[in-house]
C-alpha cells in the first residue's frame, strides 16, 4: 500500500496539515512550517512509510517537475518588479559569489579525499555534477551526468544522489538559523523595500470560490504548458533557455496587471506547492542508502559536506566584508545549493516578502548557469 500514488499523497498533505497544526498550537511554535515539513518528511522515508529517494515514485516526479514550478508561478503574481529596486543587485552579487564559493569548494574537497579511489575516472564528472547542483539545484546534476554517463556507475552514482539529497536537506535547516545567528552576532542594516506589504502577503485566509481557484490553475497548468512548449521550440533551434526562466517571465508579465494582482487564490496555492515539495525533499534524505554504498560511503558524504561548508563559509565572509543583509546571504546561499524553489520556501519562511522575486530570479540564473559552470570544472580537471 505504501507504493501506490494515492497513499502517498495522502501522507504528504497530512505532513503539511501536520507541519502547520504543530507550527501554531504546540511548543514547536519557533520552528517555521518550512522547516518541520522537511524533517517530518525525512522521518517518514527513513522509516518506510511512503518511498525514500532510492525507490522514488512518480508522485515525487510530478512534484518536482510540475508542484515546484508552480509554486513559483502563483507566488510571483503578487510581486511587483518595483521591489527587485534596493534587493536586487546585492542578490545578485550574493549569488554569484556563492557561486564563485562552490566552485573553490568543489576543487578543494575532491583533493582532500583521495578521489581516484573513490571515484575512479569519474572523478572530474563527479566533481562538474557538485558544481552544477550546487551552483542552481539538481537539474544541472543531471545534465552533466548525462553527459558523461556517470549513472552507469552504479554504487558511486547512487551515493552521490544520496549525499547531495541529504545535505541540501541539512543546508536549508542551517540557512533558514542563519539570519538570526548572523543578525546577533554581526549586525548588519537590513536591504528591505519601502513598502511593507507584509500583512496583505501573508494572509492565510482568502475568499476563494470555484470560479476563482479553476482560473488561477488554469493559469498555472498554462503557463506551465505554454514554458516547456516555448523552451523546446527554442532548443530544436539550438538555443538552450530553461523553461523556468520563461515559466518566470511570462509571471512577472501577468503581475504587472493589477485585476491579476487582486485575483485570490494565488499565495494560497503557491504556500501549499512550496510546502509539498518541502516534504519530498525530506523524504529524498535517505540515510540507509548511503551506507549501502559501501567503503565510500563516509568519503562520499565528507565530500560533498565540505563543498557545502567552504561554499557557505566562503559566502558569510563575503557577507561580513561587504556588510550585506543576512536574509540576502542565507537565500542566496540556498539558490546556488537548492534552487529557485528552496529560495522562494526561505525567502517566504523568513518573512521577507521583498526577496521573493530577487530569490527566483537568483535561482532561475543558477538553472542556466549551473550546467556551464559543472562543464567548465570538470573540462578543467581533465573529464
Amino acid at each position: 500500500m505504501t507504493e501506490q500514488p494515492i497513499f502517498i499523497i495522502a501522507v504528504l498533505f497530512f505532513l503539511v496539515f501536520l507541519s502547520e497544526f504543530l507550527c501554531k498550537h504546540t511548543f514547536l511554535k519557533h520552528i517555521s512550517s518550512s522547516l518541520l515539513v522537511i524533517i517530518l518528511g525525512a522521518i517518514v522515508a527513513n522509516i518506510g512509510l511512503i518511498p525514500s529517494a532510492s525507490d522514488s515514485s512518480p508522485v515525487y516526479e510530478n512534484i518536482f517537475g510540475y508542484v515546484a514550478p508552480a509554486s513559483i508561478f502563483f507566488l510571483l503574481l503578487g510581486v511587483q518588479l518595483k521591489e527587485l529596486k534596493k534587493a536586487g543587485l546585492p542578490m545578485l552579487l550574493a549569488f554569484i559569489l556563492g557561486s564563485l564559493g562552490t566552485m573553490i569548494g568543489v576543487i578543494v574537497a575532491l583533493n582532500v579525499i583521495d578521489y581516484e579511489q573513490v571515484f575512479g575516472i569519474n572523478a572530474a564528472a563527479i566533481a562538474g555534477m557538485m558544481t552544477g547542483t550546487y551552483t542552481g539545484g539538481s537539474a544541472n546534476f543531471n545534465a552533466v551526468a548525462l553527459h558523461y554517463e556517470v549513472f552507469r556507475e552504479g554504487a558511486v552514482y547512487t551515493g552521490v544522489v544520496v549525499a547531495d539529497n541529504i545535505i541540501t536537506a541539512i543546508w536549508m535547516i542551517v540557512t533558514l538559523s542563519l539570519p538570526i545567528v548572523m543578525q546577533k552576532l554581526r549586525p548588519h542594516s537590513v536591504t528591505q523595500s519601502g513598502e511593507n506589504h507584509d500583512h496583505e502577503l501573508e494572509r492565510e485566509v482568502e475568499e476563494v470560490g470555484p470560479m476563482s481557484l479553476s482560473l488561477m490553475l488554469l493559469l498555472g497548468a498554462g503557463t506551465l504548458l505554454i514554458s516547456d512548449w516555448l523552451a523546446s521550440m527554442f532548443s530544436d533551434y539550438g538555443i538552450g533557455i530553461p523553461s523556468i526562466l520563461i515559466l518566470t517571465t511570462i509571471a512577472l508579465i501577468l503581475a504587472q496587471f493589477k485585476r491579476i494582482q487582486i485575483m485570490p487564490g494565488a499565495k494560497l496555492l503557491g504556500m501549499f506547492s512550496v510546502y509539498l515539495f518541502l516534504a519530498v525533499v525530506g523524504a529524498f534524505c535517505e540515510i540507509g542508502a548511503l551506507v549501502d554504498v559501501g567503503a565510500h560511503a563516509f568519503d562520499i558524504f565528507f565530500f560533498t559536506i565540505m563543498i557545502v561548508l567552504i561554499h557557505g563559509s566562503f559566502l558569510v565572509l563575503c557577507g561580513l566584508i561587504f556588510k550585506f543583509d543576512w536574509s540576502i546571504i542565507a537565500i542566496a546561499s540556498q539558490a546556488n545549493i537548492g534552487g529557485a524553489s528552496t529560495a522562494l520556501a526561505l525567502a517566504k519562511s523568513v518573512k521577507r516578502n521583498d526577496l521573493i522575486l530577487p530569490a527566483i530570479l537568483a535561482g532561475s540564473l543558477g538553472s542556466g548557469l549551473g550546467t556551464y559552470l559543472g562543464f567548465l570544472v570538470a573540462a578543467f580537471l581533465g573529464a
